[in-house]
């Protein structure tokens, strides 16, 4: 799995900001203070579309369908575009963009964009995925409104050219609801495919902690959100995020972060302070009678010859470590503990574990 995925942010500029440079910079730049505050990793994210081409001409100038009219609207020039890149550089971000057709491809390379996104309505144009390829970089994908072949085949196809590929389990709903945001995808993507970084684009638009929490559980480690501010007076889409929100966003991925804690690989090891908590819980072994060297320790007499009360005392056993086979060395009275240097088994003969249990109990 290529780390540059790992825990990385991917912030998407609205609607092209408008198509007015002074904006897309204003929103780099209150977006990067966040990023910096938070001391996450973030990618500023741009769309490219080569207008010239991407409407057909005889469609130009016309309020035919919304996505025409707001592509031709939002529309910057390369000089503007190449702007917005280095500045989200000099924020100490990654510049990141989404072609949606080849010659954006072309202008991803010459920017020398580290990461390129496939948008949803893309995930099976092969014409651009295929120029997106030659490019050799890595990828994030999103999954909205995607069939399972469809993803099956991008995910091969990409493996095969040994080129890294995040997938981001995705609702294309603007904006989702909670009830829409069908989070177990999350698990169905972890195990079809095992070598990928799965992550969450999310178009949500009533709470910036619960999806969060919840999807770093599940395994996500890339997360993609939209970013828009308020300024002139320009209406803010209830899919997108305003600073304060993506602040809140942030926090509560530290937060997840703190509550899963570490790897779900290895068994932890509990802390000194839980151990003594429960040590204080265990019973201690003592003799019922008096008892002398040589006697055997077995399960069928326990219950005969012992029994198992609070508190332990420092250098007693307890009843996790009476074992069958084990002789007494010392005499025992009755109502007295059973200690470690009673008995001749492997926990007296091992330095270490005889100094924890005389470390432990009243």
């Amino acid at each position: 799995m290529n780390p540059i995925f790992e825990n990385l942010f991917v912030l998407e500029l609205a609607n092209n900001h408008w198509g007015r440079l002074d904006r897309g910079l204003k929103i780099i730049n209150d977006f990067a203070q966040v990023v910096k505050f938070n001391n996450v990793r973030a990618a500023i994210k741009l769309q490219f579309r080569d207008v010239d081409s991407f409407v057909h001409a005889d469609f130009k100038g016309t309020q035919r369908t919304r996505y025409i009219s707001k592509t031709e609207a939002t529309r910057l020039s390369k000089a503007d575009l190449r702007v917005l890149a280095m500045r989200i550089k000099e924020q100490a971000c990654i510049p990141m963009a989404t072609p949606f057709d080849e010659a954006s491809v072309d202008f991803c390379e010459e920017l020398d964009l580290p990461i390129i996104k496939i948008a949803s309505s893309d995930l099976n144009d092969w014409f651009l995925i295929e120029r997106i390829a030659l490019t050799k970089r890595p990828v994030i994908v999103s999954t909205g409104g995607s069939s399972l072949k469809d993803l099956d085949d991008l995910v091969k196809f990409f493996a095969n050219r040994n080129i890294p590929l995040a997938i981001n389990h995705c609702v294309s709903i603007y904006p989702s609801e909670d009830g829409e945001l069908e989070l177990n995808q999350i698990d169905y993507l972890h195990k079809r495919y095992p070598d990928n970084v799965i992550g969450f684009s999310t178009h949500e638009y009533t709470d910036w902690h619960s999806s969060m929490l919840l999807s770093h559980a599940k395994g996500a480690r890339t997360w993609e959100r939209h970013i828009d501010i308020e300024d002139d007076g320009i209406p803010v889409s209830p899919y997108c995020s305003l600073p304060h929100q993506i602040d809140a966003w942030f926090k509560a991925y530290h937060k997840a972060v703190e509550m899963c804690g570490g790897e779900a690989t290895t068994k932890r090891i509990p802390k000194r302070k839980e151990v003594e908590y429960l040590d204080a819980l265990v019973r201690g072994v003592y003799a019922k009678r008096d008892l002398h060297p040589g006697y055997e320790i077995h399960h069928r007499n326990l219950n005969r010859d012992f029994y198992l009360a609070i508190p332990l005392l420092k250098g007693q056993l307890s009843c996790r470590e009476i074992l069958n086979g084990q002789l007494l060395v010392n005499p025992v009275q009755a109502e007295r503990p059973l200690m470690i240097d009673d008995i001749d088994s492997p926990y007296a003969r091992n330095g270490t574990l005889r100094d924890l249990i005389y470390e432990r109990g009243l």
